[in-house]
Order: C-alpha cells, then sequence, then structure tokens
C-alpha cells in the first residue's frame, strides 16, 4: 500500500547533521523542498513567540544531531515506571499528529518536527545502560516514541525498524513503540521478537472525531492491531487516556466490546488504562492559549506537579473499567496507571 507523505516545504539542516543517513534520506524524500542550513535546531524550534497550532498546519523538518543525555529515566507518566529499569529516548520531537489532549503542544513552542539523525549515539546510550548493575530478573525498558508517533513516520525514516533490529540482538532489552498510525505495514516483513512491544492507542470513536482528528480512525488502528497480532508480535493496546466525559462509561464500554470483537484476545500482551493527566505547566501554558478546548476546564485537581482528574473519581472510573475488560482479558493482563 502506498501512503502519502507529508508535505515539508522547509527542511532545516544542522551543519553538523549533514552527510548523515538519515538526513540523505529526507533529502531525497523531498527533493522540492526548500534546504536551510543552520548552526543549531534551537534557533529554529526554540524561538520565542512561535504559534504552535499554526506551524501544525504547515510543519516544517529539522534535521539535527542530538548532544548531552540521551537517555531518560521514565517519568510517572509512563506505564510500568514502577520498573526502577525503565527509560525513554526522544529519537524525534514532535509528532505528525496533534491531539488536543497532547502535552506536546504545552511542552514547546515549535509545532515543527525535529529528527535526530545521530541514531547510533541513542543506541550506545542503551548499550551503556545495559552494562550498569540492575535487577536480574526485570528487563531494562525502553520507551522509544514517548515523544512523537514514531511509526508515523516509518514511510520516511524506518526508524522504528532499526531500533526493532537493534534490540533483537538484547535479550534483557524491551523497547516499547506507542502508536495509533496504521502503518505497520512498513515493518510486517521483519520477524516478530518478544523483547518488541507494538502499542496502539485506542479511543471511541467519539473521541477519535472530536480530539484526535489528525490521527487515523479507530476502525484503520484496529485492523492494523489484527495485522500485527496474527503474524505474532507483542501486542499492547492502551485506553489512554480515558476522558471523563459525560458518557464515558458508555462509550467505553462500547470501544471495549467492539476492540474484543475485532481483535483475537489470546493474541494480546497486555492492556493498559491511564485517565487524562499532564504537567501543570504545560497543561497551564495550553489552556491559555487554547481556551476554546473543553478538556482544559475539567474537573482536576493538582497532585505533585502533575494536573490529574482526582484520586477518587478516577479510581472509580478505572475500577469500572477493568471490571469491563476482566470479561474479556485475564486480570494479570490488565495494568492501570491510578
Amino acid at each position: 500500500m502506498k501512503y502519502l507523505l507529508p508535505n515539508f516545504s522547509h527542511i532545516y539542516i544542522e551543519k553538523d547533521a549533514d552527510g548523515y543517513p538519515l538526513t540523505a534520506l529526507a533529502q531525497s524524500k523531498f527533493p522540492d523542498a526548500t534546504m536551510i542550513f543552520i548552526d543549531s535546531y534551537k534557533d529554529v524550534f526554540n524561538r520565542s513567540r512561535q504559534d504552535f497550532q499554526v506551524q501544525k498546519k504547515s510543519m516544517k523538518l529539522i534535521l539535527s544531531k542530538k548532544r548531552g543525555t540521551l537517555l531518560y529515566p521514565a517519568s510517572d507518566m509512563i506505564q510500568e515506571y514502577d520498573n526502577p529499569n525503565t527509560f525513554y529516548n526522544t529519537p524525534v520531537l514532535n509528532c505528525l499528529y496533534n491531539c488536543d489532549y497532547c502535552f506536546l503542544q504545552g511542552m514547546y513552542n515549535s509545532g515543527n518536527l525535529v529528527v535526530f539523525v545521530n541514531e547510533e549515539d541513542f543506541m550506545d546510550a542503551v548499550d551503556k545502560q545495559l552494562l550498569k548493575p540492575k535487577d536480574p530478573l526485570k528487563p531494562t525498558i525502553v520507551s522509544i516514541s514517548y515523544n512523537t508517533d514514531l511509526l508515523a513516520i516509518e514511510n520516511i525514516f524506518s526508524l522504528a525498524r532499526n531500533w526493532i533490529n537493534f534490540a533483537k540482538t538484547k535479550p534483557d532489552l524491551i523497547i516499547e513503540i506507542r502508536t495509533k498510525s496504521t502503518l505497520f505495514s512498513t515493518i510486517k516483513d521483519i520477524e516478530p521478537s518478544d523483547n518488541i512491544i507494538l502499542s496502539w492507542t485506542l479511543s471511541p470513536e467519539n473521541i477519535c472525531n472530536q480530539y484526535e482528528t489528525t490521527a487515523p480512525p479507530l476502525n484503520r488502528r484496529l485492523k492494523a492491531v489484527n495485522s500485527a497480532a496474527t503474524l505474532g508480535w507483542n501486542i499492547r493496546l492502551c485506553f489512554d487516556p480515558v476522558l471523563l466525559m459525560d458518557d464515558w462509561y458508555f462509550q467505553y464500554s462500547q470501544l471495549l466490546k467492539h476492540t474484543f470483537s475485532e481483535v483475537d484476545v489470546e493474541k494480546i500482551r497486555d492492556i493498559t488504562f491511564g485517565v487524562f493527566r499532564m504537567n501543570k505547566d504545560y497543561f497551564n501554558r495550553i489552556r491559555k492559549r487554547e481556551s476554546t478546548s473543553l478538556l482544559y476546564y475539567g474537573d482536576y485537581t493538582l497532585e505533585g506537579n502533575t494536573i490529574v482528574v482526582g484520586k477518587e473519581k478516577r479510581k472509580k472510573a478505572l475500577s469500572k473499567l477493568k471490571n469491563i475488560a476482566s470479561k474479556y482479558i485475564n486480570n494479570d493482563k490488565i495494568l492501570i496507571w491510578q
């Protein structure tokens, strides 16, 4: 199947990023783009007085060489953060999609896409972490698409493929690739491996239509899930964030029913639930800028530095969802962010 490429009219290239295979690949994919050489991606990406939403409508591509820290300890926003061997990295900043509830719009000034071309340095950082002492009963887990949807740009850069092939040689490493993309076809020729988790975020159709308008619809995501599951990949289904709208119980009940009528539960590694939550500073920045979005005027509380649905309300909601899900999948395969 042929997938359309995004229309990057301009590509900004750090001088230090020139000559890397990923840079050459991007130049070959977008021969008509205006190529602009810069000293640092921050000169473009971190400028003040940028409009995130306007830029998302006509994204520019920035190619950079990542310096400094290449691997970060997991935040408490990530499932499995209770495993001390859990990390994330940032091979890409920003996402092709633009979901209303996404923290990236509060994290970054720019809506443009940054791709770090020195992928071997990222992998070397993981190798160094694997050499450090750790609990032998718990593998090292790395989320490689925490600040992006890596699979959504797989038809351009093959980053997911490169990471999968890297991880397959590391028996004590697990990588998670979280996505809403339908581009599983770009990696379906790879032999599945136990240490790769493909995680699809699923939402009720009305949530997709209202808050995830730039991402593929639910039916196409489920088709991609089925394709991967049939071939034997480790599949995680992420019902996260659960948005507690007026009719949330009905909407998510129907979503679970529909999902497990379409997907063979025996081929699912696990599922996750978590409510809407966000760093306080990101939340306030988005709310100030996006005053018409009802998501940012809900009934939330502040816990530490996180804006989140109140503890009792979310515990009751997640308990109800777990009870529904347990009709389809074993309880030990249901992960809850509380």
